[in-house]
């Protein structure tokens, strides 16, 4: 098979404009992936599940991954002007100091695809897309298109993490039920302590569904005091 960096030439001669960007892995695999513009991802998937020599056509797998907001600590070097006493006369003079700075890079969601050809057995082949953030820019297409068996994996994925997949034929929760709110496998996500769906909660649950009751029950006495 083709090496990731002879694939990657191979989409941009395909595609023009695909912007592809390789993701490298540290780790023993140096299993590197692809990381895809959204706007060009399904042209270049068609590509790849139809190029005769990489004939990528089975989708194995489909994975969410929550990366959340970063604080970055750095040194940066800033001129400023100063005035200083120099032989009694008071100067303005520049001089370079060094400030350390914090910024906060914007989390994110990745969605991954791991691709094979049964035609040639050979793969996987790792493709990534990337949401703008984690609130209000979470579309990236659907490769249900291209790949049938993207569809109740990118379900998963928006159940679970909150991804919307524009063009896919069916989007709607398939373990959380229609109605229910948030995403369980993002990093921040705060469980309920209500469990009105756990019939038979016990120990920490149960502890943690009477202390809810007990605070709803003092909000209602409170009032009807008022």
């Amino acid at each position: 098979m083709k090496t990731v960096e002879e694939i990657k030439a191979a989409i941009e001669a395909a595609v023009p404009g695909a912007g592809v960007e390789i993701v490298p892995n540290p780790g023993p695999s140096a299993q590197h992936s692809l990381l895809l513009k959204p706007e060009r991802a399904v042209e270049v998937a068609k590509f790849l599940r139809d190029d005769p020599e990489l004939a990528l056509d089975h989708l194995s797998n489909v994975t969410g991954v929550d990366w959340l907001d970063k604080e970055i600590t750095e040194k940066v070097k800033v001129t400023r002007t100063v005035t200083k006493t120099v032989d009694g006369v008071e100067q303005p003079i520049e001089e370079t100091v060094e400030e350390t700075r914090k910024r906060v890079e914007p989390g994110y969601l990745e969605v991954v695809y791991h691709l094979f050809s049964v035609a040639k057995k050979h793969g996987p082949v790792v493709l990534r897309m990337r949401t703008g953030n984690r609130s209000d820019q979470v579309e990236l297409p659907s490769m249900t298109r291209v790949w049938r068996s993207a569809e109740f994996q990118e379900r998963e994925i928006f159940d679970l993490y909150g991804v919307v997949f524009k063009g896919h034929p069916d989007l709607r929760r398939i373990l959380m039920w229609e109605g229910f709110k948030d995403h369980p496998m993002r990093k921040d996500y705060v469980e309920p302590d209500d469990f009105e769906y756990e019939p038979t909660a016990h120990d920490e649950v149960l502890r943690r569904a009477q202390a809810h009751r007990a605070l709803e029950a003092a909000a209602a006495g409170k009032g009807a005091a008022q």
